[in-house]
């Protein structure tokens, strides 16, 4: 189990993350991360049932081109055609790697390009 610390370096380390242009929008229930649309989003969106959720978690949700295909990701939906939803739950500073990483440069890109 981890701490209120661990999310709060959690929510540090997402908006650590370095891109040419990002904007923040700090709302009551996320953070909202764009460049020229939206690309992702940190929350904590019940995308699991309680007992499946690590105590603390956080939510980042991804625009992406294509659906994801990982263990990590608990939902995706195709709100769009050629747009797919995905979440991931996160519950420890560490899963925050170079994979999650990657998948958030894609959403950049992809938003981006539109």
């Amino acid at each position: 189990m981890f701490h209120n610390r661990s999310l709060h370096d959690m929510m540090l380390a997402m908006r650590g993350v370095r891109f040419p242009v990002v904007h923040r929008k700090v709302q009551k229930t996320q953070i909202s991360f764009s460049n020229r649309r939206l690309f992702a989003c940190a929350s904590f969106a019940r995308v699991k049932r309680k007992a499946e959720l690590p105590d603390p978690y956080l939510v980042v949700t991804l625009g992406l081109p294509y659906p994801l295909d990982s263990e990590r990701v608990a939902v995706k939906t195709e709100p769009y055609p050629g747009r797919w939803t995905t979440h991931i739950v996160i519950g420890s500073v560490d899963e925050i790697d170079g994979e999650l990483l990657a998948w958030l440069s894609e959403a950049y890109a992809f938003a981006e390009a539109k």
